[in-house]
C-alpha cells in the first residue's frame, strides 16, 4: 500500500473531518471494499511505512482507543508481531466497548503473541514507557471522529508520551487535534509522523496543528481519488504544483506598463516596516515605488535604496500629488500608527478606487471605520483578524477557516490569514498555503508579504493569484533560507534575493 508524501500526492483537495466520516463507506463500499477490509489496508499502509522508515525496530508500543482509528492500531500491531517485532497494545477501553470493525481486528491481534494491556490494569506513565524501553509508540487513540476537550486520563496518557524519548507515529491525525480546525482544546500528541488516510483533512495544515502533526504523509488506501472525484470541497491545498502562474516580462515591456506603487505608513519612528515592503516590492516586480511616510524617516528609508521615490507625507498634499493620480496599487498599513496623521492617510487611501493591499495597522483602523471593497486584499495576522471580526484571538485559533471567510464576506476581496499554513479566502474557497516555517516568526515578515502582493497585482495578476502566489513565494523564500542557515536567526531582509531568483 504507498504511502505518498505531501509533495509527491500535491495537488489536491482537504476534507473536513465530517465529509470523511459520512462519505468513506459509501465509497469504499461503490470500491466493493467491506470496511473490515479498509481498516486492514490502513493498518498495512501504516506498518509498511514504519517497517521501511524504520527497519530496526524491535518493541513498539501501539495506544488504541474504541473506535476505527484503535482498529487501525490493533492491525498494526499484529502485523508487527507477525514481522517479529514485538508489540505492546495499551487498550483505553474494555473489549466489549470496542466497535464491529475495531472488535474483528482486535480478535485476529488475539492470536498472536502480542501483550495487550487494558488501561484498568496499568496506569500508563512515563517510567513505564522507560523501563521497557520501546523503540516506537503508535498513536491510534482517536481517530479524526474527536472534537473538544479531552477527558483527564487521556490527558495523563499524552502527557506521558509526549514526554517519552521515542519516535512517534500518528495514524490518521494525532490524538486530540480537531481535523477539521487543527484547534487543541487541551493537549494533543506531538507526533514526529503523522499517515493520514484516504484523503487529507484540512485541520492538518494550519494554526496550532502544526506543533503536532510532524512529517505529513498520505495514504490514499486507493480509494481516495475516487473520494475526491465523488465529494466535492471548498478547501485546496496549494504547493509548488498548485499555485498560479508566476508573471511574464515581455521583451518590450517599459516602467510604465508595470506602473507605481504607493506604500502609506512608516509613522514617527517606525521606519522599517514600509521600507521592507516597499524594497519587497521593488525585488518582486514592481517598476516604480513612492513612500509616503513620516517625514521624520525620509534618511532612514532611503538609505541604500536610491530607487525609492518620497511623497508627500500630508493627507491634502499626497491627494493632490502625481504619486496618488499615478498610483496603480496602493499599499497601507506597515508602520502607519493609529495616530491623527495614521487615521488622515488612512482615509485617503480608503476613497481612492484603486487596487488596495491593507496591512498591519491599518487593518486596525478598518476594524474601527468599516468599508467593503471587492478588489482589496487584507492581510491579518490572528490578533488583527480577532479586531476586524470582534472577537478573541482565541476565537479566530479555534477555526482558522471559518475567520478567514468571515472577514472575506464581510469586508470584501481577498483576505490572507496569516500563522502556521496560512489560509487565503475570496470568501467561498479557501486555499492552504503548504510552505513555510517557523523561523518566520519574526518582525517583518508580513510587510515583505504585503510588498510581493502589491508587486505580483501590478504585474496584472487578479488579486486573489497575487495573494495566493505571494503566499507560497514568501513562504518558499524562507525554506530555502532556512535549507541553507537553520531557522533562527532569519531575518524578513533576508528574503530578498530568494524573492527575485522565485519570481523569475
Amino acid at each position: 500500500m504507498l504511502v505518498k508524501t505531501l509533495a509527491e500526492s500535491l495537488p489536491q483537495r482537504a476534507y473536513t473531518a465530517t465529509q470523511v466520516l459520512e462519505n468513506e463507506a459509501e465509497i469504499s463500499l461503490s470500491q466493493q471494499i467491506a470496511l473490515v477490509a479498509l481498516m486492514e489496508r490502513a493498518g498495512h499502509a501504516c506498518f509498511r511505512f514504519m517497517h521501511e522508515n524504520y527497519p530496526h525496530v524491535s518493541k513498539i508500543f501501539v495506544l488504541c482507543g474504541k473506535g476505527n482509528n484503535g482498529g487501525d492500531g490493533f492491525v498494526i500491531a499484529r502485523l508487527a508481531q507477525e514481522m517479529g517485532i514485538h508489540a505492546t497494545v495499551y487498550l483505553t477501553t474494555d473489549k466489549d466497548s470496542l466497535v464491529a470493525e475495531s472488535k474483528a481486528a482486535f480478535d485476529l491481534l488475539l492470536n498472536t503473541n502480542a501483550t495487550i494491556i487494558f488501561q484498568s490494569e496499568l496506569q500508563l506513565t512515563t517510567r513505564f514507557l522507560q523501563e521497557n524501553d520501546f523503540d516506537l509508540v503508535v498513536d491510534a487513540l482517536f481517530g479524526i471522529g474527536f472534537k473538544g476537550k479531552l477527558p483527564p486520563h487521556y490527558i495523563d496518557i499524552i502527557h506521558a508520551v509526549n514526554a517519552y524519548q521515542a519516535t512517534v507515529i500518528s495514524v490518521d491525525i494525532p490524538s486530540g487535534v480537531d481535523a477539521t480546525t487543527g484547534y487543541v482544546a487541551t493537549t494533543a500528541m506531538i507526533a514526529d509522523v503523522t499517515v493520514t488516510l484516504i484523503v487529507c483533512k484540512q485541520g492538518l495544515f494550519t494554526g496550532m496543528a502544526a506543533q503536532y502533526v510532524g512529517q505529513l504523509y498520505l495514504a490514499d488506501l486507493e480509494i481516495g481519488p475516487q473520494f475526491q472525484q465523488a465529494v466535492d470541497s471548498s478547501v485546496e491545498i496549494q504547493g509548488q504544483n498548485n499555485i498560479p502562474e508566476k508573471p511574464q516580462r515581455h521583451a518590450s515591456s517599459h516602467k510604465g506598463d508595470i506602473g507605481l506603487l504607493l506604500s502609506v505608513g512608516g509613522n514617527k519612528g517606525m521606519p522599517g516596516a514600509i521600507r521592507l515592503s516597499s524594497e519587497s516590492a521593488l525585488r518582486s516586480g514592481a517598476a516604480l515605488v513612492a513612500v509616503c511616510c513620516h517625514q521624520e524617516n525620509y534618511s532612514i528609508v532611503l538609505n541604500g535604496r536610491p530607487e525609492l521615490m518620497l511623497a508627500p507625507d500630508d493627507s491634502d498634499q499626497l491627494i493632490k500629488s502625481q504619486f496618488y493620480q499615478k498610483a496603480k496599487v496602493l499599499l497601507c498599513g506597515p508602520g502607519l500608527g493609529k495616530n491623527t496623521w495614521s487615521v488622515a492617510l488612512f482615509n485617503q487611501v480608503m476613497a481612492s478606487k484603486k487596487n488596495c493591499v491593507i496591512d498591519a495597522d491599518a487593518l486596525h483602523l478598518l476594524a474601527k471605520n468599516f468599508q467593503y471593497k471587492d478588489d482589496w486584499v487584507l492581510t491579518p495576522h490572528p490578533g488583527e483578524a480577532a479586531a476586524l471580526l470582534q472577537c478573541t484571538v482565541a476565537d479566530i485559533e479555534k477555526d482558522r477557516f471559518k475567520a478567514v471567510r468571515n472577514i472575506s464576506q464581510q469586508y470584501g476581496g481577498i483576505c490572507i490569514l496569516k500563522g502556521a499554513g496560512s489560509l487565503i479566502s475570496d470568501g467561498k474557497t479557501v486555499w492552504i498555503n503548504t510552505s513555510g516555517n517557523s523561523g518566520m516568526a519574526t518582525g517583518g515578515m508580513g510587510d515583505v508579504l504585503s510588498g510581493i502582493i502589491s508587486a505580483l497585482i501590478m504585474q496584472s495578476l487578479t488579486p486573489v493569484d497575487a495573494a495566493r502566489l505571494a503566499v507560497f513565494i514568501h513562504g518558499r523564500s524562507a525554506d530555502i533560507i532556512a535549507t541553507k542557515q537553520g531557522k533562527i536567526g532569519l531575518l524578513a531582509s533576508d528574503l530578498f534575493p530568494e524573492i527575485q531568483l522565485l519570481i523569475n
